[in-house]
């Protein structure tokens, strides 16, 4: 099991087969300073799609050799968006990035029913990954970026994502938290008996490949010393790989407020669901997080 993102690097060198990522609209310094890390760590080759004369000039605020990259060009943003996308749907690349586009153009193009990259009656998910000081291992958190409201039926696929996300990393068995306000099952906190019934579903494995338990408060999820406290046997409390939050603003709190407040933590995000992993971080977030998620999606 890897524990660490330095730990997902090695382990890509260490396979000596770079995956192939292409970049839709990857005309700005952190996109390309990102990319041109992950070509220098033998991570993966990269293809910008963008505005030739952008990328030039990122590449020289940046000091990066535009050599090193394939290059695509296309000086319109949504045609490049879209063009990254075919690629991907032709088998130039392995997996998709978004650059500098907005996050609302980037997923049209990726969810389009003719030209996109979701299967039928297939449905995408964020998944997050984090490297928090204070925790023993890697978090693999989900949904904090597209699904607003989850009903049970997408619970159970942003569940499925975050185990196989996990399974990537090299967690054999993930266990999965199912998080709400309370470990009690209470008519009135609907969270609550969504978790349960996952928890069961896991439990006779109509959900493979993991444990999981719910409901969970946060604290029991992740902190040894508060499972002690209240007295709680479960086989997943304190010591949690993947926690599955009720709905879009718990998760995004939880994702910022680790983001901002944390020291040290490490962070990536790549959508799951689609035909490959696509890279899909802020355009404000820094360097090294567009790194991590290079890195995820190409172990994925």
């Amino acid at each position: 099991m890897l524990t660490s993102f330095s730990q997902i690097f090695e382990e890509l060198r260490n396979r000596g087969s770079r995956k192939r990522m292409i970049a839709a609209w990857g005309v700005d310094g952190h996109t390309i300073a990102a990319a041109s890390k992950a070509i220098d760590l033998g991570l993966a080759d990269v293809t910008l799609v963008g505005d030739e004369n952008m990328i030039a000039e990122a590449c020289k605020v940046e000091n990066v050799d535009m050599g090193k990259f394939s290059i695509v060009h296309n000086p319109v943003e949504l045609q490049a968006v879209a063009q990254a996308v075919q690629m991907i749907r032709e088998g130039q690349g392995d997996f998709l990035m978004k650059g500098l586009c907005s996050t609302d153009k980037f997923l049209r193009a990726v969810l389009n029913k003719e030209t996109g990259l979701l299967p039928p009656k297939g449905t995408l998910t964020h998944c997050t990954t984090l490297e928090i000081p204070s925790y023993h291992k890697l978090l693999f958190v989900g949904d904090v970026a597209v699904i607003p409201a989850p009903d049970l039926k997408q619970k159970q696929v942003i569940m499925e994502c975050l185990v196989k996300t996990a399974k990537a990393i090299g967690v054999e068995k993930p266990k999965v938290a199912l998080i709400a306000a309370t470990e009690q099952v209470l008519a009135s906190q609907p969270a609550t008996i969504d978790a349960a019934l996952l928890a069961k579903m896991a439990d006779r494995g109509q959900i493979k490949g993991c444990i999981a338990d719910g409901p969970l408060a946060l604290d029991v999820a992740i902190d040894q010393e508060s499972v002690d406290i209240k007295g709680l046997v479960s086989p997943v409390a304190g010591d949690a790989d993947c926690l599955l939050f009720p709905n879009i603003e718990s998760g995004n709190v939880f994702y910022k407020a680790n983001s901002k407040l944390v020291q040290g933590v490490k962070q990536s995000g790549i959508l799951v669901g689609a035909k490959v992993p696509c890279v899909l971080s802020s355009r404000a977030d820094s360097i090294d997080t567009k790194l991590n998620s290079i890195a995820v999606a190409a172990i994925f």
